[in-house]
């Protein structure tokens, strides 16, 4: 921090950097980012966000106004297109010089890095290099995978000794320290634990969960059951969006499913559609898009909202959005989002290996037991309300004050601290 300033007398300077900043997003994590980016402001710091050109138009005038939107990625079109060795280093070479010129402009006090999945990791170890003090949001394993999917880095691996040959020919960093790199956030301690089995051993490390705004997600009155079944989310074979539909073919025929998600992968929603087919129930299958302020209705009209999840979900925004409505939740419970999905308390938990039939019995369960449904109505919305999203929000403040505050060393000869 710079010498004479405070910040409590004049707040930080926040350069925030990752993919897709909204009003160009993909799920929770860019939203999360979003209402911190807004809470860190209104507390009088000074933010700046680097992220993501996209193939989208740009944002309208109304949104925020101080995002630079240049960063280039390896990620495009749901894939990893495979570059050339000379695609790759403009990439990096451009990234560089966007992220420098942006650290010259704001000069901050501490780059807080969001999502970087298929980003330039090299910009994590550019900063560090420059001696500015770094925090990191974790929202998804990106740590973990991070490295698999830049190109830079990926290659790099190969040619192991030549590294610091090929970083002082290009000016590029060639390699990436997990050793200290500053203080974290998770929301759940099975993410925190990935990264640490990655070999990153931050400063320190919090876990505070995410929660969801009641103005957008506020209390549904119970209604009859009537068959109506939501499952909210982007379209990813990871998500489980198959098991959803394949338990139609189980279930009673005025049984209906909306699907609520972003386009996602084109090749997946290919095979939704072969599946549909197959399984005949093409009359009984809803595809939508909704904006997040219009998603508490959604969630109001449906009778059970499930969550079929194969991989291991950091978090998981939509059992809490569903809980905060008062709509039972049907789940997997994989990854962090079994850290406050309970069976029978607040959800109904399936596992998923057991395909669409799993799912389709715990939903037929909860349709003839009007009285187990209370309970799960009741339990989701204690859950809800113990997680705040402005909770996380005051943790984010939180953690990049602490990356910025300067260690004053301990003065063995005297009974203070210098």
């Amino acid at each position: 921090m710079s010498a004479g300033r405070t910040v409590e007398s004049e707040g930080l300077r926040v350069l925030t950097v990752g993919n897709m900043y909204p009003p160009h997003h993909r799920g929770g994590y860019e939203l999360v980012w979003e209402s911190a980016v807004a809470h860190l402001e209104a507390q009088g710091h000074t933010v700046r966000v680097l992220t993501t050109d996209h193939r989208e138009p740009q944002p309208t005038a109304d949104a925020f106004d101080h995002a630079a939107r240049e960063l280039h990625w390896y990620w495009h079109d749901d894939a990893w297109p495979d570059l050339s060795p000379m695609e790759r280093l403009r990439l990096e070479r451009h990234n560089r010089r966007i992220l420098c010129r942006e650290m010259a402009d704001l000069r901050p006090d501490v780059v807080c890095w969001w999502a970087m999945g298929g980003m330039s990791l090299s910009m994590i170890e550019t900063v560090r290099r420059l001696g500015v003090p770094e925090a990191f949001v974790l929202c998804d394993d990106w740590l973990v995978y991070g490295p698999r999917v830049d190109g830079w880095m990926r290659a790099l691996d190969r040619i192991g000794p030549l590294r610091r040959v090929i970083e002082l020919a290009t000016r590029v960093p060639a390699q990436i320290r997990r050793a200290r790199p500053g203080p974290s956030l998770c929301p759940s301690r099975w993410l925190l634990d990935r990264a640490h089995a990655a070999g990153w051993d931050f400063t320190e490390s919090t876990v505070v969960g995410q929660g969801v705004p009641r103005s957008l997600f506020p209390e549904a009155p119970p209604r009859p059951w009537r068959w109506k079944i939501a499952c909210v989310g982007r379209l990813d074979e990871r998500k489980g969006v198959d098991l959803a539909i394949g338990a139609l073919a189980h279930l009673p025929e005025e049984a209906r499913l909306t699907i609520i998600g972003s386009a996602g992968d084109e090749a997946y929603r290919t095979e939704l559609d072969r599946l549909i087919g197959t399984a005949g129930v093409g009359d009984r299958v809803e595809f939508t898009s909704l904006p997040r302020d219009e998603l508490g209705d959604a969630y109001a009209d449906a009778d059970v909202v499930v969550f079929p999840v194969r991989w291991p979900e950091p978090w998981g925004l939509v059992p809490l959005e569903s809980m905060s409505v008062g709509r039972p939740v049907v789940a997997t419970g994989r990854g962090g989002s079994g850290e406050y999905l309970e069976h029978d308390r607040n959800c109904v938990l399936f596992d998923p290996d057991e395909g669409p039939a799993a799912l389709a019995d715990a939903i037929t369960d909860l349709a003839h037991d009007p009285e187990r449904r209370r309970i799960l109505r009741e339990g989701g919305f204690a859950t809800a309300a113990s997680f705040g999203e402005a909770d996380f929000d005051r943790a984010v403040e939180a953690l990049v004050v602490d990356a910025a505050t300067p260690v004053v060393p301990f003065d063995d000869q005297s009974t203070g601290r210098r």
